[in-house]
């Protein structure tokens, strides 16, 4: 009876733009990955292995009441800050964790058990998040995270801060104080930049990711004339303008066949989409990311609980942040970061971690009304 009334709860229409966006994925990666392997179709069974697993765990984080989670929120915590130490001293590239042939990115569900965690910890500060007193607390609970991450993954770390001004926002903090935050915090950062680069001042960052922050200013001032750091944002801005309004087709786009365009099956992949979909490819896949948003928004407005409304909310502020920085990014308007696009990428940690989060958004959805008998 009870799962006769949560199920009547979901919104299908919801269900329907993830299943779009991960059908019109496997289309556009058996493109980008044709030349990248022996096996013209190994990318692709990999990425459909990775949406099954990640399905799995949707229907897993579905079905287990999102309430009961306000309990473990303490070893969810200190169990991923443990997973991230481990990834930070003995990782791959200071990130991934070799686990035979798969490299796991403890930072992708990192970021899923911050919302759970973040989500209750906002819940009992309702109300008393309106000083920048009250709000320190709340940036050390995510700020520790981001420290084990963004020497190894400063993109991921980015995408910490945007779940944290969100799920405040959603939580009632203060707007005027967040945004007198958010404002300091980019003029600090361009503030370090100039510094580095006009007067040598020093940062705890790698060459290449300071590069990689300022080159979408002027890709062609790289140093190499477009052929060192600019070379990405170039060549993914030439495939995006040459696919026209139709597109060339699948499988037809020089920049994406002849491999001109770099790492284009994970952080460039709407490239391919812009080249070979065109202008009505690429709207397509922005109005199922729209709809998918919309729908999550209308699931946090219509929770039972703050918690809940959270829950949603870090969900969705971890999507867009990564649509709009991999897009931007793609097209030339956004620093270069190396976050994929959610659902859409090929990478098997990232779509793991997305559709739990996704599964959290559906945990709310259908507990959106008390169950009564």
């Amino acid at each position: 009876m009870e799962a006769k009334r949560l199920i009547k709860n979901i919104d299908f229409l919801f269900l329907a733009f993830i299943a779009g966006i991960l059908i019109m994925s496997c289309f556009v990666l058996s493109s980008a990955t044709l030349n990248v392997s022996n096996d013209p179709l190994l990318y692709v069974k990999k990425h459909i292995v990775w949406i099954a697993a990640g399905l799995t765990g949707m229907i897993c984080l579905t079905i287990f009441n999102y309430n009961n989670l306000r309990g473990y929120w303490k070893p969810i915590y200190f169990a991923s800050l443990g997973i991230l130490l481990l990834a930070a001293v003995f990782g791959k590239e200071g990130s991934r964790i070799p686990i035979g042939s798969f490299q796991l990115q403890p930072s992708e569900f990192a970021k899923v058990a911050i919302i759970i965690t973040f989500a209750k910890f906002l819940s009992d500060r309702q109300g008393k998040l309106n000083t920048l007193k009250e709000l320190i607390p709340c940036f050390l609970h995510v700020g520790i995270p981001m420290f084990l991450i963004a020497p190894g993954d400063l993109g991921t770390s980015l995408v910490f801060v945007a779940i944290t001004f969100g799920m405040l926002f959603m939580a009632g903090a203060n707007i005027k104080l967040l945004l007198k935050i958010i404002g300091s915090g980019l003029l600090f950062i361009v503030a370090l930049l100039v510094g580095h680069f006009k007067f040598g001042v020093p940062l705890p960052l790698e060459e290449y990711q300071l590069m990689r922050l300022v080159v979408f200013l002027n890709p062609y001032n790289d140093g190499f004339n477009g052929r060192g750091y600019g070379y990405h944002i170039i060549q993914s801005q030439v495939a995006i303008g040459s696919g026209g309004l139709l597109g060339k087709g699948l499988f037809h786009g020089s920049q994406v066949q002849l491999n001109f365009l770099p790492e284009h099956h994970t952080d460039f992949i709407f490239s391919v989409v812009g080249e070979e979909l065109g202008f009505i490819g690429a709207v397509a896949l922005l109005v199922m990311y729209f709809g998918l948003v919309y729908r999550a928004l209308n699931i946090a407005k219509a929770a039972k609980d703050l918690y809940g409304t959270l829950l949603v909310s870090g969900v969705v502020s971890m999507i867009m942040f990564h649509v709009l920085e991999n897009i931007g990014m793609s097209m030339g308007l956004m620093p270069i970061t190396g976050i994929p696009l959610p659902l859409f990428s090929y990478g098997g940690s990232s779509m793991l971690a997305t559709l739990m989060g996704l599964g959290l958004v559906l945990n709310v959805n259908i507990r959106r009304q008390k169950i009564r008998f």
